[in-house]
């Protein structure tokens, strides 16, 4: 006998009748947040930031692909990584069938990482996935679009992410959930939190690129599919802490 809650289908309605007016309101309100997105000023980008890709070099502007905007996922992979952040390919893992929408609708969509392109080949051979992604190993578009730092940083507390300064970094317990994670991306935890996750918008009018939006930690939680739909399930994200994995070791597991 289930704990829950349980009622006649009359009084579920009644109640779902009310959720739904605040599920509209929230949605209207999403609405404006997106409208206030589109409102921000933009930030022209003059540095030029070299990419390596699957087709060679590649300046910002030529991973727009002739289109007038451009949506960069930045992904959690550094040098050290052996393998992907695992919410980062979570997140990736819904790309493939955004990308032929967006690209039909004037948007590019690239991932960006800073571990070498043939790191970042492999690993998308074994996740099976087609999505754009470019390896700006080298470079400075990490740094300036505030998903990677140094171990000085990170020692000192000079961190700047999603906006704020984090304290002094603390070594976490060896069996704790972001040991297991960066486990799974093959590197320690301090390694796997110099590099974050992100998502970065740009425009082009002419040659000109803008920097438009950027968003970090939570504020990409509307990009992870799988939580939309968990959202939605009876029992929610049901969740104490990370539980997913990169989606061939489920299987490994069991």
């Amino acid at each position: 006998m289930t704990k829950h809650m349980t009622g006649t289908r009359e009084e579920w309605l009644a109640a779902r009748l009310e959720l739904l007016k605040e599920e509209k309101e929230l949605t209207r309100r999403s609405d404006q947040l997106s409208q206030r997105r589109q409102q921000l000023p933009w930030v022209r980008v003059d540095k030029e930031y070299q990419f390596d890709t699957d087709d060679g070099n590649a300046s910002l502007l030529d991973l727009f692909k002739g289109r007038s905007q451009l949506l960069v996922y930045h992904f959690m992979f550094g040098p050290d990584y052996a393998a992907g952040c695992p919410s980062c390919s979570a997140i990736a893992d819904g790309f493939a069938g955004v990308v032929v929408h967006l690209e039909n609708h004037d948007v590019s969509l690239c991932a960006v990482s800073r571990a070498p392109l043939p790191k970042l080949q492999a690993f998308k051979r074994r996740m099976g996935w087609a999505f754009p992604w470019a390896s700006s190993f080298g470079g400075e578009f990490n740094v300036d679009f505030n998903v990677q730092f140094t171990v000085e940083q990170q020692r000192k507390g000079g961190i700047e992410y999603n906006y704020r300064r984090e304290s002094q970094w603390q070594t976490p317990s060896a069996d704790g959930q972001l040991a297991q994670h960066a486990a799974l991306a093959g590197t320690d935890p301090a390694t796997f939190l110099r590099e974050r996750p992100g998502v970065s918008a740009f425009s082009r009018e002419g040659g000109v690129l803008y920097h438009t939006y950027s968003a970090y930690a939570r504020g990409v939680d509307g990009l992870w599919g799988m939580y939309q739909w968990l959202d939605r399930a009876p029992k929610g994200r049901n969740e104490t802490g990370p539980w997913w994995r990169h989606h061939d070791q489920y299987q490994k597991e069991l």
